[in-house]
């Protein structure tokens, strides 16, 4: 039995005034599971856009160049961040500085077990001495500025001693492409600190005491 012109019109009409809220709700329920996939403590890894993130891909040879630690506030997701300065950034505005949006989450093995509120107390004081101290474009150990994976580091060896990633020399990376001597060059002239201690965001993201989130 076929349905006439103006039943089809009015089903059209029904589900047309229907859609909006069916789209809504799903559209929530999208935010909602997103908001689950993150949590406290977590730290998250993307390719930052800069010609600081090409250096760091060469020499270490990894497309992840940047790096934070999650935090919950007031039901909102941010990143702690040592970007110039140290500061937490809310996360949909992070993501969104990545090469093509994309990141990796990633979380302590057993972080039930450790990353109770005792602890992640412990890991935003350490990370507030941090707070608005200048980027670190030297790459040094000093707490006097400090770079991106530096700090992360630094937060969970210090609140937690937990060291997530091991401790490398700059000359220990690869630092004979032309880019990267270029940007050496700039910063430290002929006097480059092959000896200094760095760890870097690559090292962190391999180790066996994190797992991939998403």
């Amino acid at each position: 039995m076929f349905l006439s012109i103006k039943t089809i019109i009015n089903q059209l009409i029904f589900v047309g005034f229907l859609l909006p809220f069916f789209s809504f709700d799903y559209a929530n329920s999208i935010n909602e599971l997103a908001n689950h996939e993150f949590r406290n403590g977590d730290i998250i890894f993307h390719q930052s856009n800069n010609e600081q993130s090409k250096a760091i891909r060469l020499a270490t040879g990894s497309k992840y160049t940047h790096m934070g630690v999650i935090y919950e506030n007031d039901d909102k997701f941010y990143v702690y961040e040592a970007v110039g300065p140290v500061k937490l950034t809310p996360l949909e505005d992070w993501i969104k500085r990545g090469v093509d949006g994309h990141y990796v989450l990633k979380r302590l093995k057993n972080s039930d077990d450790i990353l109770n509120d005792e602890a992640l107390l412990k890991m935003k004081s350490v990370g507030d001495r941090f707070e608005k101290k200048p980027y670190d474009f030297l790459f040094n150990w000093s707490n006097d500025e400090i770079y991106c994976s530096e700090l992360v580091w630094k937060i969970y060896h210090e609140a937690l001693g937990i060291d997530i990633g091991k401790l490398e020399l700059l000359k220990d990376f690869d630092l004979s492409s032309p880019e990267v001597k270029n940007i050496m060059k700039k910063r430290y002239g002929d006097d480059v600190p092959l000896n200094e201690k760095v760890i870097s965001p690559i090292a962190m993201f391999n180790s066996d005491l994190l797992v991939s989130v998403n």
